[in-house]
């Protein structure tokens, strides 16, 4: 049975500033040029394929959108394929800046 694990924003940032965490941005182009998460990868979920998703060389992978619900549906459809993506940034974006995160423009 599929699930998905909520991680807080500040797990996320650790785990990424600690080389644990691959971020995986679901969220559209247009979305991700207005703002961003640093060091993040976009593999947006309306053309979504898991394998567009790169190695993570032995990181774990999270996914990551604006509120959290396009994440899940990333994750499920990862682990759907065969792949042990479990993760998400709950909240996406909005919990991220509302824990006064960097974000960055351009994409």
């Amino acid at each position: 049975m599929s699930q998905v694990h909520d991680l807080t924003p500040e797990e996320v940032s650790k785990g990424m500033a600690e080389g644990r965490y691959l971020l995986v941005d679901v969220r559209e182009p247009n979305e991700v040029a207005v703002e961003a998460y640093p060091g993040a990868v976009v593999v947006p979920l309306s053309a979504f394929d898991p394998e567009d998703i790169p190695d993570p060389q032995g990181k774990q992978v999270v996914f990551a959108c604006r509120s959290g619900k396009r994440s899940v549906t990333a994750s499920l459809a990862a682990q759907a394929a065969g792949l042990a993506y479990d993760k998400h940034l709950a909240g996406g974006m909005l919990a991220w800046k509302a824990a006064g995160l960097p974000t960055k423009t351009g994409g």
